[in-house]
C-alpha cells in the first residue's frame, strides 16, 4: 500500500514548521488531522518520526532523516503546483497578423488593449505566412491578401485609400499631378493589392516608360522611405496613417482619381469566435478602426 500524498504533506508541513498547530493552519485542517496523517506514515514505515516534549512534537532522528529525503520533492510539487494555478489566472491568446499592420497600426494601440484585458496573455506572431489552423495553436489571424478564402470566417476590417505620398521637402502637397510623374523614384510594397500599374490605368494615364522603381516585400519599409524624401510611395493611408497625421509624409497628387483596396482580413475558423478571447480582441480591433478617417486626395 503506497502512502497518501495528503499524509506526506502533512508530515512535511509539522517538520518544517515544527509546530502541528502550524501546519494545520496551512494546511487548512485541524491539528488532530495532520497528527492522525503523520500515524499514516509511521505504521507504514514502522518508525516514530515525532516524539512529544511538554507540549511540543519534535523530529526523531528518524523523522529528521525522513524530512531530509523529501523535503526538496514535495517542495518542488508544490513550486509545480502554485505554477499551474497562476497560469490558469490568464488566457493566451495567439494572434499571426500581417507585418506592415502589425507595425504601423497594433503596435502603437496596443496598449490600451492590455490595459482593458490584463487577464490575457497576447501572443502576435508578425508574418504573412497563413496558418494552418487545424495543425498551428493561432486562434485567429489579421491577413494581408485580396481575399475570400474559403472555408473561414473571413470579414474585411477597412477599405484603404491608396495614394502617392511623399516627404514634403521631396514635394509638396498637391504639386504634382499623374502625367507628372515621369522620371520620379516610384517606390511601392510588391505584396499590396493596389499596384503602380493599376494606379496608372486607372487615372487613364499611361506608366512612366522608363520608371525608377523601389520595390520591397513590406509596405512599411516602403513608406518609411518616402518619409526619409527618397520618392513616392503608393501605399495605404491607413498603414501610413501615423505619418500623414505627424507631417512626414503628404499626399502628393492632385486630380487623381481615389483608388481602394481591401487587402486588411480578420481570419479564423467559424468556430473560434465562440472563443471569448477572439471575440474581445476582434471587438477592439475594430474599435480602433473608427478612429480612421481618411481624407482623400482631391
Amino acid at each position: 500500500m503506497s502512502i497518501p500524498f495528503r499524509a506526506i504533506t502533512a508530515f512535511h508541513a509539522a517538520a518544517r514548521t515544527g509546530s502541528m498547530q502550524q501546519a494545520s493552519e496551512i494546511l487548512g485542517v485541524t491539528p488532530s488531522a495532520v497528527s492522525q496523517q503523520i500515524q499514516i506514515i509511521e505504521t507504514h514505515i514502522g518508525v516514530r518520526l515525532f516524539s512529544r516534549k511538554g507540549r511540543k512534537s519534535v523530529l526523531t532522528e528518524a523523522g529528521e532523516r525522513y524530512y531530509e529525503m523529501i523535503r526538496d520533492e514535495v517542495d518542488r510539487i508544490t513550486a509545480a503546483t502554485e505554477r499551474m494555478r497562476g497560469l490558469n489566472s490568464y488566457t493566451a491568446l495567439n494572434v499571426r497578423i500581417a507585418p506592415t499592420f502589425a507595425t504601423k497600426w497594433v503596435m502603437p494601440r496596443l496598449d490600451e488593449f492590455l490595459e482593458l484585458h490584463p487577464d490575457i496573455e497576447l501572443r502576435l506572431d508578425a508574418t504573412n505566412e497563413p496558418p494552418d489552423f487545424a495543425r498551428e495553436n493561432i486562434d485567429l489571424e489579421i491577413r494581408h491578401g485580396a481575399g475570400p478564402w474559403r472555408g473561414l470566417h473571413v470579414e474585411c476590417l477597412a477599405v484603404e485609400p491608396m495614394e502617392v505620398l511623399c516627404s514634403p521637402d521631396y514635394a509638396a502637397a498637391g504639386s504634382l499631378r499623374p502625367a507628372d510623374l515621369e522620371g520620379h523614384r516610384l517606390i511601392h510594397s510588391v505584396k499590396n493589392v493596389v499596384q503602380w500599374s493599376d494606379w496608372f490605368q486607372h487615372q487613364g494615364h499611361p506608366m512612366p516608360s522608363q520608371p525608377r522603381r523601389v520595390l520591397f516585400d513590406r509596405a512599411h519599409m516602403s513608406i518609411d522611405l518616402a518619409a526619409n524624401g527618397h520618392g513616392l510611395a503608393l501605399e495605404s493611408c491607413l498603414t501610413a496613417s501615423a505619418e500623414i497625421a505627424s507631417g512626414h509624409l503628404v499626399r502628393a497628387i492632385s486630380g487623381a482619381s481615389l483608388m481602394t483596396q481591401k487587402s486588411l482580413w480578420l481570419v479564423c475558423p467559424q468556430s473560434h469566435l465562440n472563443r471569448r478571447k477572439v471575440r474581445r480582441f476582434c471587438d477592439w480591433l475594430r474599435s480602433t478602426l473608427t478612429e480612421f478617417a481618411p481624407i482623400s486626395s482631391s
